[in-house]
């Protein structure tokens, strides 16, 4: 007997970093690092169950700047130079490790890793993995959902509705246009939520969101089933909460699974532990060492001692991790459906990232897990909020508290001493462009629409919520701080030629040859 549902949800997301004026650009190495660390195996996972029948169900987030860069052909083919990269660093490895058995072995599993990746990249998915995430919806394995349009932080736009509006509507619009199908939820970046945002969310059929768990403790009125079911805010969408028992162990990092001694240590690459004259012939630059995807070494514990990777140990970690988690779930739900009288659900979100690039062995871990769901257990079934909602439509009606799930649990994370110069900033190039917007609302020229819509481009690229983040914890602050500033320049020259009369096709056609996504937006949604 089933006592309660599971819904795992994927949040998979990074920010929009394409720059053709370079050959290579270091910061676009976060996304092939993702698409070769967390985007293919996770692929690989899904389609090989889905192919044996063993049924599995989760929720997945793909932001609309992750989907613009994964659908662009310049960065598809410059993650196949990536993954190219890899394979000929791979082999160079095993040349170099003769030997040297343990780590003439690792080097030969990276060969075959990157080659299979590229394998299933190229050859199997033709670069689209838009299309392999979207046929996996369509057989009913995935759900997936969109999030604002830059993953602009929303609470911070709440002096701005137009702004938030147009975030959160051309978000829903370009994952139409990459999925073919409108979304049923929406992931509100960094979980950032304030009541003001849920007009919004109606305006577009979003029936559902998630606040981390104080959200819903400090609602109003009380919560009377916890983070266990979902609520309906006042006006209409349902709110699920995150459950904290079940994503600290996999999330953290100290107390949870991707600790664990056996797994892989992400920070010992060999484009940081080998001397300087091997790798001159390994990277694209020699002035500049970066992660290669090339990590010889175990977590092992605390010190600087590092034993060498054992693949089979880890995997067999993985494994136990799994069944550890499985059981922990049917342990959970065995106590809800004790006391409760509804339904329980527990909503484990995650970063997508964290399953692979983080932590190495996730999507291994996952493997184990879904298969373990579906054969092993018969006390819960993986479900999506979306399902949850269909078979329980009666629920209790609350406004959740603002909340988010970052560092605080409020804003302190974007909103510091150290980034708080920006808001000024991106909050008079939203007053601008929703004036704007409003003085060319009737009839415009060809001209006009392009600068309008290059105008909403900036603005929403200034806005996204990881270069106030970056600058925060002080990780590419420089890179963050350039991109906030840049996005903000371009903004203002392109308000100032429309607002004088000035036409300069040139400087007009250079900021859409560097930031060209979201093709068809809709500038008017910011009236």
């Amino acid at each position: 007997m089933q006592n309660g549902h599971l819904a795992l949800l994927l949040h998979a997301h990074l920010p929009f970093v394409r720059h053709p004026e370079h050959e290579d650009f270091l910061e676009e190495e976060w996304l092939f690092e993702a698409v070769a660390e967390t985007y293919l195996p996770l692929l690989k996972v899904f389609l090989q169950l889905a192919e044996e029948e063993i049924p599995f169900r989760l929720t997945m987030t793909l932001t609309p700047t992750l989907c613009a860069m994964l659908r662009d052909p310049l960065l598809q083919s410059r993650a196949v130079r990536y993954l190219e990269r890899g394979i000929t660093i791979s082999r160079k490895e095993i040349e170099r490790t003769v030997g040297e058995h343990q780590l003439q072995e690792l080097a030969r599993f990276y060969l075959t890793r990157f080659s299979e990746a590229r394998e299933l990249y190229v050859e199997k998915l033709r670069c689209d993995l838009i299309g392999a995430f979207a046929a996996l919806e369509r057989s009913g394995h995935l759900e997936l959902i969109t999030s604002a349009a830059t993953h602009g932080f929303l609470p911070l736009m709440e002096d701005f509705p137009g702004a938030m509006r147009a975030q959160i509507r051309i978000g829903v619009d370009y994952h139409m246009e990459c999925f073919g199908r409108y979304p049923t939820g929406i992931w509100l970046p960094e979980c950032g939520y304030v009541p003001s945002v849920d007009q919004f969310l109606v305006e577009n059929n979003l029936r559902w969101f998630v606040v981390d768990a104080h959200g819903v403790f400090n609602a109003h009125p009380h919560p009377r089933f916890a983070v266990f079911s979902p609520y309906y805010t006042p006006a209409g969408p349902a709110c699920f909460a995150r459950d904290r028992e079940s994503s600290k162990q996999v999330w953290s990092a100290r107390e949870g699974y991707p600790g664990d001694p056996a797994y892989r240590d992400f920070y010992r690459d060999i484009g940081y532990d080998l001397p300087e004259e091997i790798l001159s012939d390994y990277l694209p630059t020699r002035t500049q060492r970066r992660h290669t995807g090339i990590k010889y070494y175990s977590i092992t514990g605390t010190s600087q001692k590092k034993s060498l990777y054992c693949r089979s140990w880890a995997m067999e970690t993985a494994n136990a991790h799994a069944q550890n988690f499985m059981e922990a779930r049917v342990r959970q739900m065995e106590k809800l459906s004790s006391f409760l009288p509804v339904d329980p659900i527990v909503v484990s979100p995650f970063d997508a990232e964290l399953f692979g690039h983080w932590w190495f062995e996730g999507p291994e871990f996952l493997n184990c897990f879904l298969r373990k769901s579906a054969l092993a257990q018969k006390n819960y079934c993986l479900s999506t909020p979306t399902e949850y909602l269909a078979l329980h439509a009666t629920l209790q009606v609350l406004t959740p508290a603002p909340s988010s799930w970052g560092y605080g649990g409020y804003w302190q994370v974007w909103l510091d001493r150290s980034n708080a110069w920006i808001y000024p900033h991106l909050h008079m190039a939203a007053r601008r462009m929703i004036e704007t917007a409003r003085r060319f609302k009737q009839v415009v020229s060809e001209n006009e629409d392009r600068t309008l819509r290059q105008m909403a481009r900036e603005l929403l690229l200034a806005q996204s919520s990881d270069w106030a983040f970056l600058i925060k914890t002080g990780t590419a602050c420089s890179y963050a701080t350039h991109r906030t500033r840049d996005h903000l320049l371009r903004f203002t020259q392109l308000y100032e030629n429309l607002r004088e009369g000035r036409h300069d096709p040139e400087f007009l056609q250079e900021c859409e040859h560097y930031n060209n996504l979201f093709p068809q937006l809709n500038w008017h949604y910011y009236l």
